[in-house]
C-alpha cells in the first residue's frame, strides 16, 4: 500500500522504493523535484537530505547544492563553515560552479589575513578560478585576472603550478 506525500505534486511513491534509493542520480533529482517545488510543496529539509545521500556517493552537483543550502540556511541553519566543506568536495570532482564559490571565499578571506596565509589563499584561490576558467567559466576568467594582479610572479606560477597537477577526485593534501 503506498503511503501518501504531503507534497501532492512530487507525485512520491513510499520512501522504500524511490526516497531511499542508493542510485545517487535519483536521490539527486528527488532532491531538486523537493526544492524547486512551489508553494507548500517545497521542502528544504527534504530537499537537503535527498542531497546530503546523492552527496555521499560523491554527486559533484548534489556536494555543491548543500554548500548552496548551508551558505544561504535553505532548510538547516546558514553554517559558512559546513558550506566550504561542500563547495571543497564539489570542486575537487571537478564542478566549475563550486570551484568559483571556494575562489570568492579564499579571495574574499585573504584580504583580512595576514601575509602568509593570504598569499596562500589567493594561490588557492586562483587555482579554483583557472580550473573553472578551463571549463569556459568567464567570470572565473575575469576573476583570476583581477586576483593576479594582487599576486607576485612566483605567486601566479605557484597557482598555474596546482593547475597543472589537480587531479579530479584527489583530496586537497594531494593536489598541492
Amino acid at each position: 500500500m503506498m503511503e501518501k506525500s504531503t507534497h501532492p505534486e512530487l507525485s512520491l511513491s513510499p520512501p522504500s522504493q524511490t526516497a531511499t534509493s542508493e542510485d545517487a542520480q535519483s536521490q539527486f533529482d528527488l532532491g531538486v523535484k523537493f526544492a524547486s517545488a512551489t508553494g507548500a510543496s517545497q521542502d528544504f529539509v527534504q530537499a537537503a537530505e535527498c542531497y546530503r545521500k546523492a552527496a555521499s556517493q560523491s554527486h559533484a552537483l548534489a556536494q555543491f547544492n548543500l554548500g548552496v543550502m548551508y551558505a544561504e540556511g535553505q532548510g538547516m541553519a546558514v553554517d559558512a563553515a559546513e558550506s566550504l566543506v561542500w563547495f571543497g568536495r564539489s570542486a575537487r570532482l571537478g564542478d566549475a560552479g563550486a570551484q568559483i564559490k571556494l575562489g570568492d571565499n579564499l579571495h574574499y578571506a585573504s584580504l583580512t589575513q595576514l601575509p602568509p596565509v593570504a598569499t596562500e589563499s589567493r594561490i588557492e584561490a586562483y587555482k579554483w578560478y583557472r580550473l573553472a576558467a578551463a571549463q569556459g567559466y568567464q567570470t572565473a576568467e575575469i576573476s583570476s585576472g583581477v586576483l593576479s594582479m594582487k599576486m607576485t610572479r612566483e605567486d601566479v606560477t605557484a597557482g598555474n603550478v596546482r593547475v597543472a597537477a589537480f587531479k579530479i577526485g584527489l583530496p586537497e593534501s594531494e593536489t598541492r
